[in-house]
Protein backbone atom coordinates (compact mmCIF):
# COMPACT_ATOMS: atom_id res chain seq x y z
CA UNK A 1 0.00 0.00 0.00
CA UNK A 2 1.79 3.45 -1.02
CA UNK A 3 1.73 5.89 1.29
CA UNK A 4 1.42 4.10 4.61
CA UNK A 5 3.52 3.73 7.62
CA UNK A 6 3.22 0.71 9.40
CA UNK A 7 4.34 0.36 13.36
CA UNK A 8 3.98 -2.78 14.85
CA UNK A 9 5.33 -3.89 18.36
CA UNK A 10 8.12 -6.51 17.84
CA UNK A 11 8.57 -7.87 20.91
CA UNK A 12 12.63 -6.70 21.68
CA UNK A 13 11.34 -4.18 24.57
CA UNK A 14 8.68 -2.74 26.79
CA UNK A 15 7.66 -0.26 24.13
CA UNK A 16 10.09 -0.45 21.57
CA UNK A 17 8.04 -0.56 17.99
CA UNK A 18 9.32 -1.56 14.02
CA UNK A 19 8.79 1.52 11.47
CA UNK A 20 8.54 0.76 8.23
CA UNK A 21 8.15 3.65 5.88
CA UNK A 22 8.45 2.30 2.47
CA UNK A 23 11.46 0.48 2.01
CA UNK A 24 12.71 2.24 5.35
CA UNK A 25 13.50 0.30 8.22
CA UNK A 26 13.29 2.06 11.79
CA UNK A 27 12.93 1.48 15.63
CA UNK A 28 10.83 3.58 17.89
CA UNK A 29 10.99 3.18 22.01
CA UNK A 30 10.20 5.52 24.83
CA UNK A 31 13.66 6.37 26.90
CA UNK A 32 14.19 4.59 30.12
CA UNK A 33 12.74 7.28 31.96
CA UNK A 34 9.38 6.67 30.56
CA UNK A 35 10.24 2.86 30.88
CA UNK A 36 11.48 1.76 27.65
CA UNK A 37 15.13 0.83 26.57
CA UNK A 38 15.70 3.74 24.65
CA UNK A 39 16.01 1.79 21.43
CA UNK A 40 15.08 4.59 18.93
CA UNK A 41 13.56 8.05 19.29
CA UNK A 42 10.51 8.09 21.03
CA UNK A 43 7.34 9.37 19.28
CA UNK A 44 7.55 12.98 19.66
CA UNK A 45 10.57 13.05 18.34
CA UNK A 46 9.76 10.97 14.88
CA UNK A 47 7.01 14.26 15.03
CA UNK A 48 9.72 16.92 15.19
CA UNK A 49 12.22 15.29 12.69
CA UNK A 50 9.62 15.04 10.28
CA UNK A 51 8.77 18.81 11.10
CA UNK A 52 12.96 19.49 10.56
CA UNK A 53 13.10 16.91 7.47
CA UNK A 54 10.58 19.32 5.81
CA UNK A 55 11.51 22.73 6.83
CA UNK A 56 15.10 22.46 5.41
CA UNK A 57 14.04 20.33 2.34
CA UNK A 58 11.70 23.16 1.59
CA UNK A 59 14.14 26.07 2.42
CA UNK A 60 17.04 24.04 0.59
CA UNK A 61 14.24 24.00 -2.70
CA UNK A 62 13.38 27.52 -2.16
CA UNK A 63 16.88 28.57 -1.84
CA UNK A 64 17.72 26.58 -5.32
CA UNK A 65 14.75 27.98 -6.89
CA UNK A 66 15.78 31.69 -6.21
CA UNK A 67 19.44 31.42 -7.12
CA UNK A 68 19.90 32.52 -3.06
CA UNK A 69 23.24 32.13 -1.63
CA UNK A 70 22.19 29.26 0.92
CA UNK A 71 25.39 27.05 2.17
CA UNK A 72 23.49 25.27 4.97
CA UNK A 73 20.16 24.70 7.13
CA UNK A 74 20.19 23.71 10.31
CA UNK A 75 16.93 22.88 12.46
CA UNK A 76 16.71 22.63 16.34
CA UNK A 77 13.82 21.40 17.43
CA UNK A 78 12.31 20.90 21.10
CA UNK A 79 8.74 19.84 22.34
CA UNK A 80 7.07 20.84 25.57
CA UNK A 81 4.25 21.64 27.75
CA UNK A 82 2.56 25.05 27.98
CA UNK A 83 0.51 25.85 30.82
CA UNK A 84 -2.17 28.37 29.72
CA UNK A 85 -5.41 29.46 31.32
CA UNK A 86 -7.43 26.78 29.39
CA UNK A 87 -4.98 23.87 30.60
CA UNK A 88 -2.17 22.48 29.37
CA UNK A 89 -0.86 22.68 25.76
CA UNK A 90 1.62 21.13 23.56
CA UNK A 91 4.71 23.36 22.00
CA UNK A 92 7.34 22.69 19.51
CA UNK A 93 9.99 25.49 19.19
CA UNK A 94 11.79 25.48 16.03
CA UNK A 95 15.31 27.38 15.81
CA UNK A 96 16.07 27.43 12.09
CA UNK A 97 20.32 28.42 11.57
CA UNK A 98 20.91 29.38 7.99
CA UNK A 99 24.80 29.60 6.91
CA UNK A 100 25.55 32.06 3.50
CA UNK A 101 26.09 35.23 2.85
CA UNK A 102 22.21 36.13 2.72
CA UNK A 103 20.95 39.66 3.16
CA UNK A 104 18.89 40.53 5.76
CA UNK A 105 15.31 40.17 3.29
CA UNK A 106 16.27 36.95 1.95
CA UNK A 107 16.41 35.26 6.16
CA UNK A 108 13.00 36.82 6.58
CA UNK A 109 11.90 35.70 3.07
CA UNK A 110 12.89 31.96 3.72
CA UNK A 111 11.39 31.92 7.50
CA UNK A 112 8.36 33.13 5.92
CA UNK A 113 8.64 30.21 3.39
CA UNK A 114 9.51 27.60 6.19
CA UNK A 115 6.66 28.23 7.74
CA UNK A 116 4.65 27.02 4.55
CA UNK A 117 6.36 23.77 4.62
CA UNK A 118 3.84 20.95 4.41
CA UNK A 119 4.19 19.89 8.12
CA UNK A 120 4.41 22.95 9.74
CA UNK A 121 0.83 23.69 8.18
CA UNK A 122 -0.39 20.43 9.16
CA UNK A 123 0.68 20.62 12.79
CA UNK A 124 -0.30 24.31 13.14
CA UNK A 125 -3.79 23.51 11.80
CA UNK A 126 -6.29 20.84 13.34
CA UNK A 127 -5.90 17.85 11.89
CA UNK A 128 -9.00 15.03 11.16
CA UNK A 129 -8.02 11.81 12.52
CA UNK A 130 -9.75 9.02 11.06
CA UNK A 131 -9.43 6.05 13.35
CA UNK A 132 -10.78 2.32 13.12
CA UNK A 133 -9.88 -0.87 14.13
CA UNK A 134 -9.15 -4.21 11.66
CA UNK A 135 -9.27 -7.53 12.86
CA UNK A 136 -6.04 -9.76 12.80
Amino acid sequence: MSGVVLVAENGLGRYQQSVTAGEHRLVADEPASMGGGDAGPAPFDFVMAGLGACTSMTLRMYAERKGLPLEKVEVALRHHKLDTETGSRDCIERKITLTGALTVEQRQRLLAIANKCPVHRALSQSFQLDCSLTES
